[in-house]
């Protein structure tokens, strides 16, 4: 009974470290705020250890990760990281880690540069590396980087893979490709057509579906004010999505004029998936919707939380009625 009674301590002790460990790798690819990783489940070993062995698994799992060589987080992001796991390992007061130290000094004297990669782990396993900007608004765009209705409107799609399968999507305002890179590799469509309109955008689009081997997909300049019915038929979309794409009136114009010339051209499913920052402007996108004549109505129920985000934002996601 007793021994019984240990084993099932010990397995219990290692699915907790297993969890732990791959929450700080998930946390760190993403470049998650230092704030939400599992700090308290790091400290609580190393005052029952006095031992920096986890902080040698962590490493491993982490800056000295495969995947953090050939796609690392910023710089700076590495540094701060690496020097929040000394200043916990010496309140610990356990002995000095070397290899912590030795990957500390490769990062502190590198200049930091205005482009960075993300990594954002799947439930198979397999990572969507994206090459994004540091700063959230860059060359006049706010699509250099990945936003929170992006990563929803992939974990919604993950459990939702009907939707996708077999079928030709279009995604609209694309961004640096997160939610379309995560269809393609999980949901299996016939064919999926990443869309922007902003020069730069396209141009790190094009790259990080290159990068992810999805050269199969296609990556079209779409300018929302200026899309023909013939390109569209020529797409001949059996779903249609987007995320943030609701964050300027003017842009919202423009989106729901080209949202009517698709439901005329076809008859696609239309899911549009948003952060609600301002009230008053996406009311007003739902009025235009209403006035060219577009019901709609909310999806609900929740998503598996698949990746690191902040979840205290609100994000609707709705589905075009026609």
């Amino acid at each position: 009974m007793e021994h019984s009674e240990q084993t099932q301590t010990s397995a219990s002790k290692t699915v907790t470290e297993t969890d732990g460990l791959r929450d700080f790798q998930v946390s760190f690819f993403a470049m998650s705020r230092l704030v939400s990783f599992p700090w308290t489940f790091l400290e609580k070993d190393l005052e029952r250890n006095k031992s920096s062995n986890l902080i040698s698994d962590i490493l491993k799992q982490t800056c000295l990760h495969s995947l953090c060589r050939k796609f690392p987080p910023s710089f700076r992001y590495r540094k701060l990281f690496l020097s929040e796991l000394i200043r916990r390992q010496e309140a610990a007061g356990c002995d000095p880690l070397d290899e912590l130290y030795d990957v500390l000094a490769e990062v502190v004297g590198a200049e930091d540069t205005a482009e960075c990669y993300k990594s954002y782990f799947l439930p198979s396993g397999d990572a969507v590396s994206l090459l994004e900007n540091v700063a959230l608004i860059s060359e006049g765009t706010t699509g250099l980087v990945t936003w929170e209705a992006a990563l929803y409107l992939a974990e919604w799609a993950l459990d939702h893979r009907q939707a996708f399968t077999g079928r030709t999507i279009l995604e609209l305002g694309s961004g640096v490709g997160l939610t379309g890179i995560t269809i393609c590799r999980s949901c299996s469509p016939n064919r999926y057509v990443f869309s922007d309109g902003h020069p730069r955008v396209l141009q790190k689009l094009r790259d990080n579906v290159r990068l992810n081997g999805l050269s199969e997909h296609s990556v079209e300049e779409m300018d929302w004010t200026t899309a023909t019915e013939e390109h569209i038929r020529q797409i001949g979309a059996d779903t249609v999505i987007a995320a943030d794409v609701v964050y300027d009136p003017d842009v919202a114009e423009s989106l729901v004029k080209l949202l009517s010339k698709i439901l005329r051209c076809l008859s696609p499913e239309v899911f549009i998936c948003s952060t609600i920052r301002n009230q008053e402007t996406y009311g007003g996108f739902k009025q235009r919707l209403e006035k060219a004549g577009i019901g709609h109505h909310v999806m609900t129920g929740p998503v598996s939380h698949v990746f690191p985000y902040n979840r205290v934002s609100a994000i609707e996601m709705i589905k075009l009625d026609r």
